[in-house]
């Protein structure tokens, strides 16, 4: 039996991914209890770099904020965002006067298209206990045809994503199809929006002592597999220690052998979009001339401005998980 494993390679801030993605980061952040503004206390803000904190302190960051964790209005164009937070919260606010305030399992996909601006923080809501984040964020390249599509932003709520129980794992199929259980749809110029890319995200948690057996693709496709969290594995007969990702080969089946602590994966899967990338910051195009329009364009529109007070916008606390779209429509969980 060949080897689906192609290279293992330690996981950083962001990890490395494979065409068509263009960016994961991993965010754990321990954070204190609140302030009662949303915020943890500002004694605890003391030897910090505010505006640029991504040092652990204590456990947590800052990130861009200032007196709430979070990364405040910023723009982007020529691809996607996808953000699964698992536990804690997001605020999200935009050009377009989309707003929402997601997690505990929710994702929320955004399409940038042509230009877009958005502040994520991530607020602080209980002033009792700790406020724990996990939160993964994608980026998904557009192919050149969809770059300048109009932004789009959608929610995907926990309780509508299918989440399949085996008898040792449970994977969470954010996009794609895994074992024939489909994903909700994604945002509809997007990528993973044509079956025949075979773009899957899958959260997959394993049970302690088990073996696990990734399915293989249908179709070419790049996968890449992150082991963030657990004790080693074997995989493939290869020992994997957490932080490191496993470029895998699509066309067979994986199998892992999981260590004493469960085991927690990310899936990246997808047909590569095989086009020049150009990337500066927040704008990915194909070309440097395109950035340089990009750049251009946003310094003259703003891409649309800011209909909101603060830079770190952030919503009322005592306001559970919402989605407002761009017409007005309101959706309350």
């Amino acid at each position: 039996m060949s080897n689906s494993v192609i290279q293992t390679f330690p996981l950083g801030f962001p990890w490395q991914t494979q065409d068509p993605f263009l960016f994961c980061v991993y965010h754990l952040d321990h954070y204190p209890k609140g302030n009662g503004e949303m915020g943890p206390n500002p004694k605890l803000l003391e030897g910090r770099t505010i505006g640029n904190d991504f040092t652990i302190k204590d456990g947590w960051r800052m990130y861009h904020g200032s007196t709430i964790p979070g990364f405040p209005y910023h723009p982007h164009r020529g691809f996607e965002t996808i953000t699964i937070v698992n536990k804690g919260y997001c605020d999200h606010s935009d050009s377009l006067g989309a707003a929402g305030r997601f997690g505990d399992g929710d994702v929320q996909w955004m399409t940038a298209g042509r230009g877009v601006q958005h502040s994520e923080m991530f607020p602080l809501l209980n002033d009792e206990k700790e406020n724990p984040l996990e939160l993964f964020q994608i980026w998904l390249n557009l192919p050149k045809a969809d770059k300048f599509v109009d932004p789009h932003f959608k929610m995907l709520w926990h309780e509508d994503i299918p989440v399949i129980k085996e008898t040792n794992a449970t994977i969470k199929v954010i996009a794609g199809n895994y074992k024939g259980d489909q994903a909700n749809d994604p945002a509809p110029n997007s990528w993973a929006a044509k079956d025949k890319n075979e773009v899957a995200i899958w959260n997959i948690h394993v049970d302690a002592e088990t073996e696990f057996t990734l399915p293989k693709a249908t179709t070419e496709v790049s996968r890449t597999l992150y082991f963030y969290e657990g004790d080693e594995v074997i995989i493939e007969g290869k020992k994997v220690t957490p932080n490191f990702g496993v470029v895998l080969d699509a066309a067979q089946e994986t199998t892992i052998s999981i260590g004493r602590k469960q085991g927690h994966f990310l899936v990246l899967q997808g047909k590569p979009i095989g086009e020049p990338v150009a990337k500066y910051g927040p704008f990915v195009m194909n070309t440097d001339a395109e950035i340089q329009q990009a750049m251009d364009e946003y310094r003259t529109t703003q891409f649309g401005g800011w209909p909101w007070p603060y830079p770190d916008n952030v919503h009322e606390k005592n306001k559970g998980r919402f989605a407002k779209y761009p017409d007005g429509n309101l959706v309350e969980k």
